[in-house]
């Protein structure tokens, strides 16, 4: 599991340093940035963003990119780029993946922030949590994954990702592919299954 958050209170990402967009240092700030991104959207297990602050421009990128986010009360989301003329092309492509094309306009056109109660409304978030009991409330939320078999996350999300797009049929095969000539030969398998017809806790050796 890998968890992304930030040390301050305020702000969780405001993105990268607007002087690094100028023409003589764009080509450079894109191809680390986005390399970030790339290392991220492949990592296998699932990723978590925790927004400890607000979350601006690539900071928000960011953290859409991560399979699930969660967030202070307090938290607020946007991509302002359209105000310096330009616009954020990660979340270009996520965010229609996620909100309704309409909203998406209004955030990259307008530039505009959102609460953490609207992005959670609009499934932006997966949690919203009061700051007094942030850190708690997030590490809660995350035991509940770390305490499954670790290969059977990989293939499941994998199997999300590789389906995700694919008409039903195309995508089935896919996943099935995955679930019987992959899955179905790891030891967790096996002991889930086990232990589920033996009526224990199952002990996951995460192969």
């Amino acid at each position: 599991m890998l968890m992304i958050t930030a040390l301050g209170e305020k702000v969780f990402s405001a993105g990268v340093d607007v002087l690094d967009h100028t023409p003589d240092k764009v080509v450079q700030m894109i191809e680390v940035f986005h390399g970030i991104l790339k290392r991220l959207m492949v990592f296998p297990l699932p990723t978590i963003a925790a927004l400890n602050g607000s979350a601006m421009g690539g900071g928000c990128e960011l953290a859409i990119a991560c399979d699930m986010v969660v967030a202070t009360a307090d938290t607020k989301l946007g991509q302002p780029e359209i105000k310096l003329g330009v616009f954020p092309p990660i979340a270009a492509i996520l965010m229609p993946r996620i909100l309704p094309l309409p909203k998406v306009m209004e955030l990259l056109l307008g530039g505009g922030l959102i609460t953490a109660q609207e992005a959670l409304s609009l499934g932006l978030l997966n949690r919203v949590f009061p700051r007094a009991n942030f850190a708690a409330d997030s590490r809660e939320f995350i035991a509940q994954f770390l305490s499954l078999s670790r290969v059977a996350l990989i293939y499941t999300k994998r199997a999300i990702r590789e389906a995700s797009g694919k008409p039903f049929f195309e995508a089935l095969f896919t996943v099935e592919q995955i679930y019987l000539k992959e899955l179905m030969n790891t030891a967790d398998a096996v002991e889930g299954l086990n232990s589920f017809m033996e009526k224990r806790k199952p002990v996951w050796t995460n192969k």
